[in-house]
């Protein structure tokens, strides 16, 4: 009776990221400011892409759905997080611990496959120029972008499916500050190991897949670039793709130290702090590294604050 009992955990308690230390709270001020940076820098690089009449092409495109992204996956996790801080035993239902889930492995999923799109539109623009606006089109920009959103989700909703229909025997405290795929399989009372490998493999399939195409986008453009008789030429070329590089590096630097990890690799403490980097910092750097190498988005926002000056 007691084991069933058990299994009928309809809540769960996150134990959060930090106590209530001076260090902590010192920490937890550090993460909330970061937070604030990031939903603020997305906020305004989304409106100024989508207000700018020099910014309707498919690199803003992108640029816009990347920024969307981050403000949701910040939004859907720091939240969460404040009020673990503030309240004792912060609890949250099984069916709010999968929405969580879902919409955060979209938002990453989403990431991981925008930004090979984002390659793939490097690679034509630099290697196939005169082709841009046909293989470039806003009909199949729009193609990308929802396919992107498709796979991701698709993805995102089979695992949470997977979680939340496990029995959940051992405990209801969630030693994370959000729910999370791994977090919830060590509350599992049934035999988890065949998922968690399917997890893993799924998680290299994720990573590679995508790496690899755009590792053969810019090796295809690295050849073009060299053969390019204008020093000028060069230097345009690369750095358009220095941004996109910096990102990606970043993203995908984080993503495979979170997702490729075996279990047996694994601590609660390492998983709360890279996820603390690649849900929050990393979302916080994506506008900064793209704006402040943007010659085009920094006259935009000087524009605007001029507009917001005089009105006021």
């Amino acid at each position: 009776m007691e084991v069933m009992n058990r299994t009928s955990w309809s809540e769960f308690i996150l134990i959060g990221l930090l106590n209530h230390t001076g260090t902590h709270t010192f920490f937890f001020g550090v993460i909330l400011l970061t937070f604030l940076i990031a939903l603020s820098g997305n906020c305004l690089f989304f409106f100024l892409i989508q207000t700018g009449s020099d910014f309707h092409t498919p690199m803003y495109f992108f640029l816009s759905q990347l920024s969307f992204m981050d403000i949701c996956l910040t939004s859907s996790i720091v939240p969460q997080m404040t009020m673990d801080f503030l309240k004792k035993n912060n609890r949250i239902s099984l069916a709010g611990c999968g929405t969580q889930i879902f919409f955060t492995l979209t938002m990453a999923g989403a990431e991981c496959l925008l930004l090979t799109v984002m390659s793939y539109d490097r690679y034509v623009a630099i290697c196939k120029p005169l082709q841009y606006p046909v293989l470039m089109s806003r009909r199949t920009c729009l193609a990308m972008s929802a396919g992107v959103w498709f796979s991701a989700s698709f993805h995102a909703l089979m695992h949470t499916i997977c979680v939340i229909q496990l029995p959940f025997c051992k405990s209801n405290r969630v030693n994370q500050f959000f729910c999370t795929v791994q977090a919830l399989l060590q509350l599992s009372c049934s035999e988890t190991s065949t998922y968690e490998n399917g997890i893993f493999f799924t998680g290299i399939i994720m990573l590679l897949g995508p790496i690899s195409v755009i590792l053969a986008s810019y090796v295809s453009i690295l050849f073009t670039v060299l053969a390019m008789q204008s020093v000028e030429g060069r230097h345009k070329a690369f750095s358009t793709c220095l941004s996109h590089l910096c990102v990606v590096g970043i993203f995908y630097g984080a993503a495979s130290f979170k997702y490729m990890r075996p279990r047996s690799y694994r601590t609660p403490q390492q998983d709360k702090i890279v996820s603390v980097f690649c849900d929050i910092v990393t979302p916080m750097l994506n506008p900064l590294i793209y704006s402040l190498r943007n010659r085009d988005v920094l006259a935009a926002l000087r524009k605007q604050m001029g507009k917001w000056t005089l009105k006021k």
